[in-house]
């Protein structure tokens, strides 16, 4: 049965999923690069994502690239903020930005991109067709689902994008790779959110030497 997922997501340990002023310098706000930097060490997010190939880039392996390795696996469709899509705020000026990613996103899948300003879908290299769905996350999941078919959707971020799928109790499971990092400011994952009462609870907890990986599972998924 398709599962709807929240995957490798990357909190301080006060809570944090992205620093204040996200701009183009800056995706994931001041001073969020640094939860990441559990994934940009390993191999299979530096082949993926970012397309970096060579024993001179070739990344770590283990737990945490087992994990990089999972939140890319088995999804049919992907969905994501208009904030993880790019910086552009408002009415879209043209149609020049096309994501983060270059020509070929990792997706390889339909996107459908939350947004209050409709644009026209944007097909990519290597099947990643980005979708602006203006009505709503519901609807986006709908959409979503009849792409996917039999795999699961991936609820791709940022941080309101999942609060908001959270809150609707939407999410089956959520993994969270929580960084020895605390940020006191920026967008909080968590602020509010009775994760019980969303139907999640603690099923996976797993250490590495860089970040601490939770898994939470709604009993039925």
């Amino acid at each position: 049965m398709t599962k709807i997922r929240v995957s490798c997501i990357s909190l301080s340990m006060d809570g944090f999923g992205a620093g204040p002023d996200q701009d183009l310098e800056n995706p994931g706000g001041i001073g969020g690069v640094a939860l990441h930097d559990w994934a940009f060490a390993t191999r299979s997010f530096r082949e993926r994502v970012l397309g970096e190939t060579g024993e001179a880039n070739a990344g770590e392996t283990g737990i945490d690239n087992d994990f990089i390795e999972r939140s890319l696996t088995g999804f049919g469709a992907w969905i994501m903020g208009r904030n993880m899509f790019g910086p552009v705020r408002g009415e879209w000026p043209d149609d020049t930005w096309k994501g983060w990613w270059g020509d070929n996103p990792p997706f390889h899948t339909d996107v459908f991109v939350l947004t209050n300003h409709a644009r026209a879908p944007i097909e990519m290299e290597g099947g990643t067709v980005f979708h602006f769905v203006t009505d709503g996350i519901r609807a986006a999941l709908e959409r979503a689902r009849a792409s996917a078919g039999e795999k699961d959707i991936r609820i791709g971020g940022g941080v309101e994008t999942i609060r908001q799928y959270l809150k609707a109790g939407l999410v089956d499971e959520m993994h969270l790779a929580v960084s020895p990092v605390v940020m006191g400011k920026g967008e909080n994952l968590l602020a509010g959110i009775d994760l019980p009462a969303c139907g999640l609870t603690r099923v996976e907890r797993t250490v590495s030497p860089r970040v601490t990986h939770y898994v939470l599972s709604r009993a039925h998924a």
